[in-house]
């Protein structure tokens, strides 16, 4: 019973939906890919309305056959109460009947957790721009499908129902993506590090104010022209690369790229994806705990082992598992562990499956007096055991699956950890009541 509610739920919302689209026609950017899309849709909503657009995007990650018409809609996620299920089909109802103020762009990020989803939604929402942050080899919810070449085709659906005159805006650096580029080549753009593609960044490093860490900055070129970023609270190459897909969508719109570069240095991005929090007893937190995935997690190591950290600082990387990963696991988790031993003088491993990562440390030389191991609902114990040996100028890495909750860990590791709803993912009273 509760499944068919479910569906009734959906379509009912899918329609709504599809007649506020018809009603007021909004242009619509739709973003995927299986790493870097939530900062890709934030980061490009950030340039238009720093362009003077009027524009709308996703709430954190409503990415799914429910969620886009719920971002469509204007209407938050009613989980299990009925009765707001109910208000939002009737509001959704207004919405479509009447005329009203109406955002003329939607940013959305539209997932697949298993084949088939990106197809259902794409149909009828028929984007007028593209987005594919890429599909690294072994990415989230890579257990529903047999290969990452599969997933690839998956986010292909986006593509194929472009709308007339779409544009399609790739990660050029994606071996995944070479096909795209071929086949919708005249309505492509690239962005990316490699300096043939159509935006490309370089000379990416970190920033630091008083010793500590605080953003990045880089350049952006673009037929010859280069212009300086820097982009604040955030770390690692994934936030170059969603300030990439920013430019190239908005140059593709008309706004100019001096005015994205203004929008980017005031960005902010979400939380719980490289965020930089003040630790306790001086020590900084890399916040990645929003999700994880082995391409993340080993972008996330490198970027640990980047950040200078003073005489007698230690880089530390507290690990939850990795899910989803299906026949992967065990080698994902293994090779994670061998990065981190070339990055990180700690090692903390959460859960049963991150304890390859810790045997591939200490097989990699990380000694065995600097790898932990916790429980899977150990993340609150290892941030709080883990506080008390922080010292000024330590940096730790936390990072993690959904289902871990090492935002835990990191409200333990915090400065001041009074600020977690504002700084923390999951807040939400539906997250905070979950084991």
């Amino acid at each position: 019973m509760k499944n068919f509610l479910k569906k009734a739920i959906v379509l009912i919302l899918i329609c709504e939906a599809r007649l506020v689209l018809s009603r007021y026609r909004p242009k619509i950017i739709a973003i995927t890919g299986s790493m870097g899309k939530t900062a890709a849709k934030d980061a490009i909503c950030a340039a238009l309305s720093g362009g003077g657009l009027r524009a709308r995007k996703s709430e954190k990650s409503f990415n799914s056959e429910l969620g886009v018409p719920l971002t469509i809609l204007g209407l938050e996620n009613a989980w299990r109460n009925p009765l707001r299920w109910a208000e939002n089909i009737l509001r959704g109802l207004w919405l479509a009947a009447r005329k009203t103020g109406y955002p003329a762009w939607l940013v959305l990020e539209v997932g697949a957790d298993r084949p088939g989803d990106i197809r259902k939604i794409a149909r009828w929402l028929r984007p007028d721009i593209a987005v594919i942050t890429g599909v690294p080899e072994i990415p989230v919810h890579v257990e529903f499908f047999r290969s990452a070449e599969e997933l690839a085709r998956e986010k292909r659906a986006l593509a194929e129902y472009l709308a007339p005159g779409g544009t399609l805006v790739l990660n050029g650096d994606d071996s995944h993506m070479a096909a795209l580029c071929a086949e919708f080549a005249e309505q492509t753009v690239t962005y990316g590090m490699d300096k043939r593609l159509d935006w490309h960044a370089a000379h990416l490093s970190v920033e630091y104010e008083k010793k500590k860490p605080t953003g990045i900055r880089f350049t952006v070129d673009h037929q010859g022209a280069a212009l300086p970023v820097s982009i604040r609270s955030a770390l690692g190459r994934p936030r170059a690369y969603a300030a990439l897909a920013a430019f190239a969508v908005a140059y593709t719109v008309g706004v100019g790229s001096d005015m994205v570069a203004r929008a980017l240095s005031a960005w902010m991005p979400p939380p719980g994806r490289m965020r930089i929090i003040p630790g306790a007893n001086g020590s900084t937190i890399i916040d990645d705990t929003y999700n994880s995935s082995p391409a993340a997690a080993l972008s996330a190591l490198d970027t640990l082992k980047d950040i200078n950290v003073p005489p007698g600082g230690k880089r530390i990387a507290v690990l939850g598992d990795m899910l989803e990963l299906g026949r992967y696991a065990s080698e994902a988790h293994r090779n994670v562990g061998a990065r981190a031993a070339a990055c990180a003088d700690t090692l903390i491993t959460v859960g049963f499956r991150a304890r390859a990562a810790g045997k591939a440390a200490l097989n990699a030389g990380l000694p065995e007096g600097n790898i932990r191991e916790y429980e899977m609902n150990e993340s609150g114990r290892a941030g709080e055991e883990l506080k008390n040996k922080l010292s000024e100028g330590d940096v730790v890495l936390v990072k993690g699956s959904q289902s871990m909750r090492m935002e835990r860990a990191v409200e333990a590791l915090m400065a001041e950890p009074e600020r977690a709803s504002e700084l923390l993912v999951r807040q939400d009273p539906e997250w905070l009541t979950k084991d």
